[in-house]
């Protein structure tokens, strides 16, 4: 069947393995995700001519966003073209499922401060993976963690990152600052060369974007090494 400007719409099931919602989360992490990816995954199904993840497309455009729809009334919502009272429900549980968390967590939400505080967010979560992989802590104003995303993962000595991708997830979610993360699946955190060079390309970068770069620290076995405090921020300008 075509769709807009006849873009015939697909099922998941037609999609390559790495582009469906759900693949991609299991892969990539759920920062990942577009809003309209992660809402694809709640909806699980479309209807005849239009797949989950273009459903999910519509009801964000049709709503101005998440905000937007998750405001709605469920009636309204519910009386959406391929939705129903299952898929309403399922947008509205989710929803509130995620004001119960934010009001129970918001106020122990950790503030990353120094190299210490990359370390006890991410630490024990890197140690013993075996590929290198980067990833964005997303600060607000008082540089209260908001969210940790994996950005990109790499081979065993090195991660492809661009700048792009790096603060793609800080601009999605209105982060005041970001502060980067990789890990040397060697155990040594010693930065290498294109740890430098990467380091001051985000910082001008950032700089463009609007978006303060607070560090770029390098978590090893146990240890740690801040290139702010190595130097890199004033060479970068940081």
């Amino acid at each position: 069947m075509e769709g807009e400007y006849g873009k015939r719409h697909f099922s998941v099931c037609e999609w390559s393995a790495e582009d469906r919602p759900r693949e991609r989360l299991r892969s990539l992490g759920s920062g990942a995700l577009t809003d309209a990816e992660l809402l694809a995954i709640l909806l699980r199904t479309g209807r005849r001519g239009e797949s989950s993840l273009a459903l999910a497309q519509r009801l964000l455009a049709r709503y101005d966003g998440l905000e937007g729809l998750a405001g709605s009334p469920f009636s309204e919502i519910e009386g959406q073209g391929g939705m129903g009272l299952a898929k309403a429900a399922q947008i509205h549980a989710a929803f509130e499922l995620g004001r119960r968390l934010s009001g129970r967590t918001r106020a122990s939400r950790p503030s990353v401060r120094s190299a210490k505080d990359v370390y006890d967010v991410l630490g024990a979560r890197l140690r013993d993976e075996k590929r290198e992989s980067f990833w964005a802590l997303l600060l607000d104003t008082r540089h209260r963690l908001q969210n940790a995303v994996r950005i990109s993962e790499g081979s065993l000595t090195m991660t492809l990152v661009h700048p792009r991708e790096a603060f793609s997830p800080a601009l999605r979610e209105s982060a005041a600052a970001v502060l980067f993360v990789h890990n040397h699946p060697s155990g040594d955190p010693e930065p290498s060369k294109d740890d430098w060079a990467l380091t001051v390309r985000l910082i001008e970068c950032g700089e463009i974007l609007g978006i303060r770069v607070l560090d770029h620290v390098v978590l090893g076995d146990h240890a740690y090494v801040s290139l702010r405090d190595r130097g890199a921020f004033s060479e970068g300008k940081g």
